[in-house]
Parts: C-alpha cells; sequence; structure tokens
C-alpha cells in the first residue's frame, strides 16, 4: 500500500517567527510571494491570510507537498505548489512566466512531519532505517554513507558538516561496528556515536549523536550546497523593494546566508588606498538586520524547538 493511501496522522505544526515574517515580508494585496521551503505551510498560510496574494511554494518532499495541498485547499487559486529543490527557483520561475517577484521566504529548518512522522530516519527519538533522504529521488541514503565511505571520509563529514569535535572518534566507532554488521537503523547508530564520545564531553540538554545527525542530513541531501545556489539565485527574482527572509537554525546555515547578505548589501570593494572605484560592483540589497532576530520567549516557551532559529532579512534597491 502506498504511504498516501494510509491513514497518517500528522504531528501538529508550528512554523517559527511567523509573526516576524509577515512584519519583514508585508504582503499586500496583488503581491506574488515564493515560500521556498514550504514544509507543513505555515508561512505561506500566513502569507494567504492577506487577500489576494498569490504563493509559490516549493519543497522537494512529495509527501509534504501532498499534506500542505490538503491544508491550504480554501486557497487553492492563489498558491502553486512546485516539487522543486529551491536552488532551481530561477527554472521554476521562468516556467510559471513569473519574471519578479514581492517577497521570498526560505525556512532552513526540518518539519515536524519529516522529524516524527516521515519514517526515514532523521530522528534518533524513533528507532527508524537510515534513511535520511528529503527528496526519495535521490540516490544515496544515510545507510549508504555510514556503510560505505570510509573511516577518513566519514571523519570529514562530521566535521566539515556538524563541527563535531569528537569526529575521529566517532569514524572509528562506526567502521569498527560495521565490520561486524551493517548499520541499519537510527538508534543502533545513536548508540554507536554515545560510545564513542567520552561521557564527561556530553552536551548538555542535547543527544551526543545530534550533530552526527545534523552532519549526515546535510550531506545526503547536499543542503549547503543548494542554499548557496539558492543564494545567488533569489534576490535577482526580488521587484524593487521585495523583501527576502531567511530562517536558518545551526551556525553552518547562518554563516552562509550572513556572508551572502554581506555581498550582497556590500557596493565597492577594492582596497581602500585605491583613489576610485576599479570593481564596478553595486549593492543589490539593503540589510534589514544588522544581527540575526530570535524567536521571543514566548515563542520559545511555546515551540522549544524554534530556540536555535536566526532570521535574517534584506530588501532589494
Amino acid at each position: 500500500m502506498e504511504r498516501a493511501e494510509l491513514d497518517i496522522k500528522y504531528p501538529i505544526h508550528k512554523s517559527v517567527m511567523v509573526r516576524e515574517v509577515t512584519r519583514f515580508l508585508r504582503p499586500h494585496s496583488d503581491g506574488i510571494y515564493v515560500d521556498a521551503t514550504l514544509g507543513l505551510g505555515g508561512h505561506a498560510e500566513a502569507i494567504l491570510q492577506c487577500p489576494g496574494t498569490k504563493v509559490i511554494a516549493f519543497d522537494i518532499d512529495d509527501e509534504v507537498i501532498s499534506f500542505s495541498k490538503n491544508r491550504l485547499s480554501r486557497f487553492e487559486t492563489r498558491i502553486k505548489f512546485s516539487n522543486t529543490n529551491f536552488s532551481q527557483i530561477d527554472k521554476a520561475l521562468e516556467s510559471l512566466s513569473i519574471e519578479k517577484v514581492d517577497g521570498i521566504v526560505a525556512d532552513l529548518g526540518m518539519s515536524s512531519f519529516q522529524l516524527e512522522a516521515s519514517g526515514r530516519g532523521f530522528s534518533f527519538q524513533m528507532d527508524e532505517k537510515l534513511d535520511m533522504r528529503m527528496d526519495l529521488k535521490l540516490r544515496f541514503t544515510a545507510h549508504d554513507l555510514v556503510n560505505e565511505m570510509d573511516e577518513e571520509e566519514i571523519s570529514k563529514v562530521l566535521k566539515n558538516y556538524g563541527e563535531e569535535r569528537w569526529a575521529k572518534r566517532i569514524a572509528r566507532e562506526i567502521s569498527k561496528s560495521r565490520s561486524k554488521k551493517p548499520i541499519e537503523t537510527t538508534h543502533v547508530l545513536a548508540n554507536i556515536v554515545s560510545k564513542a564520545v567520552p561521557k564527561r564531553f556530553y552536551p548538555l540538554l542535547r543527544h551526543p549523536a545530534t550533530r552526527t545527525f545534523q552532519a549526515l542530513r546535510i550531506a545526503v541531501n547536499n543542503e549547503l550546497e543548494s542554499l548557496e545556489v539558492f543564494l545567488e539565485k533569489a534576490p535577482l527574482f526580488l521587484k524593487s523593494g521585495g523583501r527576502i527572509v531567511i530562517i536558518s537554525f545551526h551556525s553552518l546555515e547562518d554563516r552562509l546566508v550572513k556572508n551572502a547578505f554581506k555581498r550582497l548589501t556590500s557596493a565597492c570593494i577594492c582596497p581602500k588606498e585605491m583613489p576610485r572605484c576599479g570593481c564596478g560592483r553595486k549593492n543589490i540589497l539593503n540589510n534589514l538586520t544588522r544581527t540575526p532576530l530570535t524567536p521571543s520567549l514566548e515563542e520559545i516557551n511555546e515551540n522549544p524547538k524554534s530556540r536555535s532559529a536566526k532570521l535574517r532579512g534584506g530588501e532589494k534597491i
């Protein structure tokens, strides 16, 4: 039986910083907006609450799109869904004959469905097969990476994508364990990582396998590479005065967003000693957030998963 035929109970989903997103985007009647990471549709729904707005919604997870189509069915004449990676924003908008939009939002966090109901092993809270693909058309799974990469490659993935202090020890323990039998499930992997990290260095309020799972998920889905491409393309599709809002959840993402905004909001990059500009560079964005916004204490209390969120915004010149 196909998963879509099952009576699935999706978890209650609370999108992060919805009020801040709408305050920055300033949705208005007849405006066209892109939700580059639809998830379960919270930000798209908030934009569509403004009469006359239209939303182009991207997501690479077709199960998530199916759910959000039902959730947002009352707005069906004002929303179009695209089962597309946001790095392909240019091709997707061009296919719809849309040249410019009034606003773009991207929430880089995991949806509650993916973590709690997808069955793809994104979380160690449940014992599931190691998959971690957001797009099921991708070839390689977390199972492939954990069982087929050599020890040095695993260490690099954990270090580069998880900023894991104990990357070498974890990679060594993974290699040792899989030599006896393949690592098949989330609980098995989480236990291996827990064994590798010295107990006196366990992080407070966080499972010792958190960074390992983050790193593998990022590697499987090419998340950072896709984000870099998106950040280069997306601002080009904004109208003058249009706004872009990005919500990140860990330092690697936020660093990419911060650096992209810095490039896009900077004009001349010539050395100060040059008497006149030789680069001809012009900024295309005004930075709306010199320092990132974070969720209110009220929101964190209501939705603890929001605590690591950072919002940055820019306005097209």
